[in-house]
């Protein structure tokens, strides 16, 4: 037996022969015993009882032992769709061979003698949960005491198994009821009246380009928005990008937290700090740089990014309970107005992964993920792999499709959003049908979209800096943009269009950047 078994047998021997749940300074556990006599004997009396008692409790709700076997022949009598009454209820217990362990049909007919009516049933239903949650709560913190004791015991294990047990009592009973259309027609008529009068389109939180705004309208709270991509195409590039837009934009500056499963927070800082400064990530790498550039680096990237709402979490191996429990704080704490995972491939599940596969794994992190988002009310980017299938296809389209998503078919259905990133360079495509070089283009295809149209949106890479801009040369200098100024075409064969065969550039105007070469020879391949 190794030592983990041996570790959770001693814990199931200890917590056998001491329950702390019923010895906590000698008090009787929460509990009312008059109610749940109530609530049954009002399921037997009145038939639409029963439908507003399940709807609130489960069988291990009741304290009483009789009550939890009463109660589940009731559940049983109704998944076969026969009547609830004293009859039916002595025969199903009988034919469970139950009936005299609840007290004999004397019993079953004393619950219905106090109860005059099922018109309270809601009421006393609900207090039943508090005393049970109550309950469980004594006994996962005198599980955690007694735990806590044991020198054996890993402390961040057991601060995961006591945020998963307290998620799993609001999770399984403290769930949100249905609202009737009257409620939520005021709300809906509320918040289009909000959308007319604002002076933007932008509904949710902006990417900051443009042209993805245009069909997106900016990333929609609860949704789940899947980026993916081959390797080294651009996906981590891409996601800061949309990171430091939303915390920098000047209309609507949004918090943010990045989890990188890959990189260091450094190397993601590094990636920010030059495509806000727009110097070489090779320079600042190596730390190579001329004064000015050194200049550049401070006015225009550190001390715009200093007083960012960017937090960093480059916790390796990244479970989904940990996760939803750091969103959580992060939410209560800070706001947070985004949330973007690099990459959903590198979590691991709750579960220790040893009775499910991955496809399972993966399945279960990203509904996960959808159902985080919905909680927070945020908006969740998840980087994703595309499996090889890609590169084997023959037809010579390597355009990435819905099927190319690696590893779960779930992932597909859990988003609202799918995007794809492709660029013809990275296979060797150096030139479009017109002749014209393509390089930096890059395209951003929405395969799905769930409240919106499926586009494909063309930007330029500018991978030296991390940075992509938009693919034509409009001036989106009031739309927010961080970094402010207007961006320009460098003209054919002009300053900074270096060998790159007329393609069209687009750099910020009154940059440093201006007056460094830019040609296929100078481009850093990150």
């Amino acid at each position: 037996m190794d030592l983990t078994n041996l570790n959770k047998d001693r814990k199931q021997r200890r917590r056998s022969s001491i329950d702390l749940s019923t010895m906590v300074y000698g008090k009787v556990p929460p509990q009312a015993k008059d109610l749940e006599e109530a609530v049954l004997g009002a399921i037997m009396l009145e038939k639409t009882a029963f439908d507003v008692a399940v709807e609130i409790l489960k069988a291990e709700c009741f304290y009483v032992d009789a009550h939890q076997r009463i109660y589940r022949a009731m559940l049983s009598l109704q998944q076969k769709s026969q009547p609830i009454d004293i009859l039916t209820v002595v025969e199903e217990l009988r034919s469970k061979e139950e009936l005299e362990m609840v007290g004999g049909p004397y019993y079953v007919t004393r619950l219905t003698n106090s109860v005059v009516s099922s018109a309270n049933i809601e009421a006393h239903a609900k207090i039943i949960l508090q005393k049970f949650i109550q309950r469980e709560l004594i006994r996962i913190s005198g599980e955690i005491i007694s735990d806590a004791y044991e020198d054996s015991a890993d402390v961040f294990d057991l601060l995961d198994e006591a945020e998963a047990k307290l998620f799993e009592i609001t999770n399984n009973h403290m769930k949100k009821n249905y609202d009737s259309i009257d409620t939520v027609l005021v709300q809906t008529v509320q918040r289009i009246e909000d959308m007319r009068h604002r002076t933007e389109d932008i509904t949710g939180v902006p990417s900051g380009f443009p042209s993805l705004d245009k069909v997106t309208y900016g990333w929609q709270n609860s949704d789940l928005i899947i980026l993916a991509a081959r390797p080294a195409v651009g996906k981590t590039a891409f996601a800061l990008n949309l990171a430091r837009n939303a915390a920098l934009n000047t209309v609507r500056p949004t918090p943010i937290v990045f989890f990188s499963l890959e990189m260091s927070s450094a190397q993601l800082v590094t990636r920010i700090l030059s495509a806000e400064s727009e110097v070489w990530l090779e320079k600042i790498s190596r730390g190579k740089m001329e004064d000015y550039e050194m200049k550049q680096l401070y006015a225009k990237g550190i001390q715009k990014l200093a007083q960012a709402p960017i937090f960093i979490d480059d916790t390796a191996a990244l479970n989904v309970f940990e996760l939803r429990a750091k969103c959580r704080r992060l939410k209560t704490k800070h706001n947070i107005g985004l949330i973007i995972i690099d990459y959903l491939q590198l979590m691991s599940g709750a579960g220790n992964g040893k009775n499910t596969n991955r496809e399972q794994e993966i399945s279960t992190i990203s509904r996960n993920l959808k159902m985080l988002a919905k909680e927070l009310m945020t908006p969740i980017i998840a980087l994703s792999q595309l499996s090889r299938a890609v590169e084997t296809r023959k037809d010579g389209n390597k355009m990435p499709q819905l099927s190319d998503l690696r590893e779960s078919g779930a992932i597909e259905q859990d988003a609202d959003m799918v995007m794809f990133i492709y660029r013809p360079e990275y296979y060797d495509i150096t030139s479009n049908e017109m002749g014209e070089s393509n390089k930096g283009e890059t395209h951003v295809r929405i395969a799905k979209h769930r409240n919106g149209s499926l586009e494909t949106i063309r930007l330029k890479a500018q991978l030296h800096i991390q940075k992509f801009v938009e693919f034509e040369g409009d001036d989106f200098s009031g739309l927010g943009m961080p970094g402010g100024g207007s961006w320009k075409p460098v003209p054919d064969g002009g300053a900074g269009a270096g060998g790159d065969d007329g393609a069209r550039l687009y750099i910020q105007a009154g940059s440093k950047m201006n007056d460094m070469p830019y040609g296929d020879d100078d481009e850093a391949p990150f």
